[in-house]
């Protein structure tokens, strides 16, 4: 079976390039927080601390570096209220949206699936 071929991308956004930026990207974006991250995110807008608690197991470090590296790709907004404490919301920007729905697609999987990789995962460790 052959491998689909990618066609009229540059070299910086293909995926099965080791140093192109496509790569970087999907090696981010694509770790379990980030994913939880926006997937809690949703069509809301969440304090810290709300996503902090949303995120079961999330330090405070995973989840300031994933806020970071999402803010940087644009998929989120930081919007800093200039209030004593200060108030700082995030929420998905468009581009943050399109990538929920590609999330959500992976959660449905999960629940589609997740009895058959269970049993497949007893069988396997049998």
């Amino acid at each position: 079976m052959a491998t689909k071929q990618l066609t009229g991308l540059p070299d910086e956004a293909d995926l099965r390039r080791a140093d192109s930026l496509g790569r970087e990207i999907f090696s981010d974006v694509a770790n379990k927080w980030a994913l939880l991250i926006i997937e809690a995110l949703g069509e809301r807008t969440l304090r810290f601390s709300t996503l902090r608690d949303e995120v079961e197991g999330i330090s405070h470090k995973m989840l300031t570096q994933n806020l970071r590296m999402l803010e940087r790709y644009g998929l989120l907004e930081r919007t800093v209220h200039p209030v004593v404490p200060p108030r700082v919301e995030y929420t998905l920007t468009d581009p943050g949206q399109a990538l929920r729905a590609t999330i959500d697609g992976l959660c449905d999987w999960t629940h589609r699936y997740f009895g058959h990789i269970e049993a497949s995962r007893r069988r396997f460790d049998a």
